[in-house]
């Protein structure tokens, strides 16, 4: 009788152990369907059955269902929203409540060319900036400018960004907060700002120098006048007239940049013989008495006819030069003009044997009112200006102009046209 009882206990214990492990199999199924948001089939785990396992399937089998749906519908908003801020030209930046990036468009990579492959990434890791850092976190405790300009530096290169930012729901379903900034570049208007500051300085600095000698000037001449000796009162005048020429002067450079400079320059072009065109600058330049004691030397490629460039402009970037030539040469010193053929431009090289330009002014020397020798060039009656209209004139031609000089080797100045009209 005993041995009948412990048999059917041992069946038993075989059966509900059976069982068992065809719930713990069917409970891994569900696991695993969950996790791969696949139906859960329950005709798989004939072991599993009853009523409450029924609902239990059905139930999880609807979870799976809604929990796809929602994300399909999740990468779809991802995906239009992605396409929309893709074809703005302002870089937008989302992150979640931790600072994740979870969608960037393509304007961000431009502003930020470094910011490759950032989705997912902490913002802290791809933007360095800890002011930016700082201004997250003020849009998300809604305490933010509406605008602020930040500071970005990497590898020696300054980016200005100006951004605008708000708080938004989390696009993931999620209870948290996201924040959406949008990103504008103002490099180049920072940029601008500081050549504009700089040149309103500069402008203000070459008017007030003239100004102050002639307002000085006057003044001695108003009061003293009866009692000055004629010799004096001669010399005052012309010192007054000699800085109101050189006033007039840097005013007419400084029209001349500005007409250079506006939407219509006023570009003239031509197809005229270049032979005949330097011959006439440098006729002009030999009856000049500071050119009276220098060598002026010119030679042409026969080959070079006719030329399709503004006569007047190129004949003034031709004075410029041969001018600058002759302030900053001793007399007996040779300046020599050549043309020849490059392929598919015209070469002309203006060149003295000079005291030539240091390297470290030869990246600057274009640049309106930079001057090698300050004080020197301004008792020459140089404006500044004269090698700022030099390049903006060749550039309006389409061409170039660059400076090869080694101290105490003279300089050359290369104009570089093209053989035809500028687009």
């Amino acid at each position: 009788m005993l041995e009948t009882l412990i048999f059917i206990l041992i069946v038993a214990l075989v059966v509900m152990r059976s069982k068992l492990a065809g719930h713990h199999k069917a409970l891994r199924t569900v696991k695993n369907a969950l996790e791969h948001r696949q139906p859960f089939l329950r005709h798989e785990h004939p072991g599993a059955s009853g009523r409450d396992w029924d609902e239990f399937c059905t139930a999880a089998n609807g979870l799976i269902t809604e929990v796809s749906s929602l994300e399909k519908t999740q990468v779809s908003q991802l995906a239009q929203l992605e396409a929309t801020l893709g074809s703005l030209k302002e870089a937008v930046l989302i992150v979640d409540g931790h600072n994740h990036i979870m969608l960037a468009n393509k304007s961000l990579q431009e502003i930020f060319p470094e910011a490759t492959d950032i989705l997912e990434q902490r913002l802290e890791v791809v933007l360095h900036s800890v002011e930016f850092l700082n201004y997250v976190e003020r849009v998300r405790a809604g305490g933010a400018e509406p605008r602020f300009e930040v500071e970005f530096v990497e590898s020696n290169e300054t980016r200005w960004v100006e951004v605008t930012g708000t708080t938004t729901l989390a696009l993931d379903g999620g209870d948290g907060k996201w924040a959406l900034f949008v990103l504008h570049d103002v490099t180049r208007q920072k940029a601008l700002e500081r050549v504009r500051q700089e040149f309103v300085a500069n402008v203000s600095h070459e008017l007030r120098t003239p100004l102050a000698v002639i307002k000085g000037y006057i003044e001695t001449l108003v009061d003293d006048h009866e009692t000055m000796d004629e010799k004096d009162r001669l010399n005052f005048l012309k010192t007054a007239q000699r800085h109101t020429e050189r006033l007039n002067s840097l005013l007419d450079d400084l029209l001349t940049l500005s007409r250079l400079e506006s939407a219509s320059p006023g570009l003239k072009q031509e197809s005229i013989e270049l032979r005949p065109l330097i011959e006439t600058v440098l006729e002009d330049f030999k009856s000049r008495p500071n050119a009276e004691l220098h060598h002026l030397k010119f030679s042409i490629d026969e080959t070079i006819t006719t030329v399709v460039v503004d006569p007047l402009k190129i004949s003034q970037v031709l004075n410029n030069l041969i001018e600058n030539a002759l302030k900053y040469t001793t007399a007996g010193s040779t300046i020599e003009i050549s043309a020849h053929l490059q392929q598919t431009e015209i070469q002309i090289r203006v060149s003295d044997d000079g005291p030539g330009i240091p390297a470290v002014d030869l990246p600057h020397i274009f640049e309106r009112f930079y001057r090698v020798e300050k004080g020197r060039s301004r008792e020459k009656g140089g404006t500044g200006l004269g090698l700022s209209i030099v390049k903006h004139i060749v550039q309006l031609h389409g061409g170039q102009v660059s400076v090869e000089s080694q101290p105490g080797q003279g300089a050359c100045f290369v104009l570089s046209l093209p053989t035809g009209p500028s687009a």
